[in-house]
């Protein structure tokens, strides 16, 4: 008799955000399903799985990128904003110029770089960084500010003053959209299996309406994943994203800003 041979299964981690819904749906519906196995994580957690080598495919906080040995960015779409972003920001009780330490987000290290990033370059000012862990969200108070990232920021704008959304901050700044996040392999992937990749993440992207209709979410209204979906995050890796990824990590070379590990 003939064994049967498995064939292996692509592995990938994707963002566990509200903002990878579209992504998701897409993968879900398509025959795409089949070839992979998929595990959705906190982006510290996809970047850790990435650089480990315990999956192939991820969707990852682009200041990793650096650190890979290998990495092939596959994908035509990205977790991006032009302009506000709405969901990662610098929370705080006083203005930019009275903060004196800010609580880093264990959860992402790309938006960790970039409030250090707008500090230096751009807001002028030279805190204190903490590095967090579960529940420093609720340590912010006085002088002491705080970036959270993702779906935890949904309802907070009235919990603090002070709001200072990256992605708006980064634009003007620079006059450039911001990628937070995009698929990167560590290693080569089929161009059979990128095509088909590409195919599905479309599926989604291009049919938000659905994706809200069919992820129902307490945390938000119907009404404001739409929006958010649509107006806040652009998920197109275009070429003025590309700009932008390459100017964000030059400024973390050219600085040697240290790894945030989260």
């Amino acid at each position: 008799m003939h064994k049967t041979i498995k064939k292996l299964k692509v592995k990938i981690s994707a963002v566990s955000y509200l903002n990878t819904l579209p992504f998701l749906q897409g993968i879900k519906g398509s025959p795409l399903l089949d070839q992979i196995d998929l595990s959705l994580d906190i982006p510290s957690d996809c970047a850790k799985k990435l650089m480990e080598n315990e999956v192939d495919l991820g969707l990852v906080p682009v200041a990793i990128i650096p650190q890979l040995k290998e990495h092939y960015i596959v994908s035509d779409y990205c977790i991006g904003a032009n302009g506000k972003v709405d969901t990662v920001a610098l929370f705080s009780e006083v203005p930019l110029n009275e903060i004196k330490s800010i609580y880093l987000d264990y959860q992402s290290k790309t938006s960790v770089n970039l409030v250090q990033v707008l500090a230096r370059e751009y807001w002028n000012i030279n805190p204190e960084w903490i590095n967090t862990e579960v529940g420093y969200e609720e340590k912010i108070s006085g002088t002491t500010a705080g970036v959270i990232i993702g779906d935890r920021t949904f309802n907070l704008s009235k919990t603090y003053q002070y709001k200072y959304d990256l992605a708006e901050a980064w634009k003007e700044f620079t006059g450039l959209p911001f990628v937070f996040a995009c698929w990167v392999a560590n290693k080569k992937l089929p161009a059979e299996f990128i095509e088909s990749f590409n195919a599905a993440l479309k599926i989604g992207v291009d049919d938000i309406a659905l994706v809200v209709i069919e992820n129902p979410n307490e945390k938000v209204s119907p009404e404001k994943l739409s929006k958010y979906l649509t107006n806040n995050i652009d998920y197109d890796l275009n070429q003025n994203k590309r700009q932008a990824l390459e100017r964000f990590l030059n400024y973390l070379s050219d600085n040697k800003l240290a790894a945030q590990e989260s």
